[in-house]
């Protein structure tokens, strides 16, 4: 079978498979009733928490690991918004969705303008122009400077932003991507981060900043501090910082590295879907799965059966997984840390 012909077949099973589970279960039929209240149950669970760890009920690291949780689930509701899954119909409660989830994981980029990348990224998975995932890091090779930049957006993004910029520019001149979309997608790149994106990240570093200064005073009895209205400012957002910022930088660092990781990058066979991603599942991810609610299980599937919902994709995983393996996906094959995320061995 060529490889079309296997992601035909897979998709046919998967979709099989996803008709008699709803068949099973009449419920998750109704997708925008089941959406929404996944949706407005994370938020409650996440105020709720919130408040808590507020009034010293909870103590702050089991809050922040609770809302990165909840937050997580809430990337997966937008994803699903992204592809239209939910209130396609209705505009102004899709819109609405779409404004929280993001108000509410400011790390991320402008979701409108993600839908963008997200839809290339589809398109041309894999490719040197496929700019979300390598905005995470997908394709570089493991170093300390992919490790600290795993989560970080705005400057991990700069720092990519100039081979990236190459890349695309050397795609065009060979044919592989058009100037228009080439332009358009180094505009919205940067437009996607601003304002939300770049402010939440900065309040980040000038918390983190102010924690290294007060570790060098008590170490080293120097006086290093921030001018006063630096420090007023990260006062007045400690809410913010703690039950928003810091959960979301821990579900984001989970994620990022589950798919970049998942995703191949650079040698994949033009329009192969079997070689995009594999399945990540193995024991030693759980702790970072958890916070993305298990993406590097169910990604690949969303590979093949693009309109479903994530719930569906999970509770039908198993069996999913068993016709991906089947035919040839991936499972587990952690020599991606060695090769920078290309699926064939790199040439010596």
């Amino acid at each position: 079978m060529t490889h079309q012909e296997k992601s035909g077949q897979i998709r046919k099973e998967i979709n099989l498979s996803y008709y008699q589970l709803k068949e099973t279960y009449p419920l998750l039929k109704h997708q925008n009733g089941l959406g929404m209240s996944i949706f407005l149950f994370a938020i409650i669970a996440i105020i709720t928490v919130s408040f808590g760890w507020y009034q010293s009920v909870l103590p702050t690291w089991l809050m922040i690991a609770v809302n990165a949780f909840f937050m997580g689930v809430l990337h997966e509701i937008e994803h699903d918004l992204i592809h239209w899954l939910y209130f396609r119909k209705h505009k102004v409660i899709h819109h609405f969705m779409l404004f929280t989830v993001w108000i509410l994981r400011p790390l991320t980029v402008n979701p409108w303008i993600r839908r963008t990348l997200h839809h290339h990224h589809h398109k041309f998975s894999g490719t040197l122009h496929d700019v979300e995932e390598r905005s995470v890091t997908n394709g570089e090779a493991w170093s300390i400077k992919r490790l600290l930049t795993t989560p970080d957006v705005v400057l991990g993004g700069l720092l990519r932003l100039r081979r990236m910029f190459s890349d695309m520019d050397q795609e065009v001149k060979n044919g592989n991507l058009k100037l228009e979309t080439s332009s358009k997608l180094k505009q919205i790149m940067f437009l996607s981060i601003v304002p939300v994106t770049i402010f939440a990240h900065v309040v980040l570093y000038f918390f983190f900043a102010d924690l290294l200064f007060a570790w060098l005073n008590a170490r080293f009895a120097v006086d290093l501090s921030f001018p006063h209205y630096v420090n007023n400012m990260l006062i007045s957002l400690n809410v913010l910082i703690y039950t928003i910022l810091l959960p979301n930088l821990l579900r984001q660092f989970c994620l990022h590295f589950i798919t970049s990781n998942m995703h191949y990058f650079g040698d994949i066979e033009e329009g192969n879907v079997i070689e995009q991603t594999q399945v990540l599942n193995i024991w030693w991810t759980y702790p970072m799965q958890l916070f993305c609610f298990f993406f590097g299980w169910t990604h690949s599937i969303h590979h093949f059966v693009v309109n479903e919902t994530f719930y569906v994709r999970h509770i039908g995983r198993k069996k999913a997984q068993e016709v991906l393996r089947q035919y040839g996906v991936r499972f587990n094959d952690l020599g991606t840390f060695k090769r920078a995320n290309r699926f064939r061995e790199v040439s010596k």
